[in-house]
């Protein structure tokens, strides 16, 4: 079975609503250990201020509609968010080859707590370097640090 058609664009603000959508009901599928409170305060995290702040690029189907995104600044994936029913289609691979290839992306945190998350980024080729006892807003969410590691020659 083929994957999907995807094309990858840089969203406009107008796309802003759905990719708040994307990366809520994707934050919901694999962050079981936040809790509600604490999801919406990020919510308004990412839209106040974390959309703005990076380089945004959104992968689309065939029929224009946005199936995951990810955001890069300083080198470092900031968000990946794939909608829950595209996991497992090449989304997310999709965007964060995209992101490493093309917008020089050689770092990123991930919560230690999603395993699967975990997973992929160590099997597209990352490494844990560091842990971090709290998230970005000083949380008990640990998170790790990763970069990725050199390409095979």
């Amino acid at each position: 079975m083929s994957k999907p058609p995807l094309t990858l664009h840089t969203p406009r603000y107008t796309d802003y609503p759905e990719l708040i959508r994307i990366w809520e009901a994707s934050v919901r599928a694999t962050h079981d250990f936040l809790p509600d409170a604490y999801i919406v305060l990020l919510r308004d995290h990412v839209l106040s201020r974390y959309l703005d702040a990076v380089m945004l690029v959104c992968g689309k189907d065939r029929n224009g509609r946005i199936q995951g995104f990810a955001g890069v600044a300083n080198g470092r994936i900031d968000l990946l968010f794939v909608a829950p029913e595209q996991r497992g289609q090449g989304v997310g691979q999709r965007l964060l080859r995209h992101a490493v290839s093309e917008l020089n992306a050689e770092r990123l945190d991930v919560n230690e707590q999603n395993q699967q998350a975990l997973g992929f980024y160590l099997h597209e080729g990352f490494e844990i370097i560091g842990r971090s006892e709290t998230d970005g807003l000083g949380q008990p969410y640990p998170l790790l640090h990763m970069r990725r590691l050199p390409a095979a020659t």
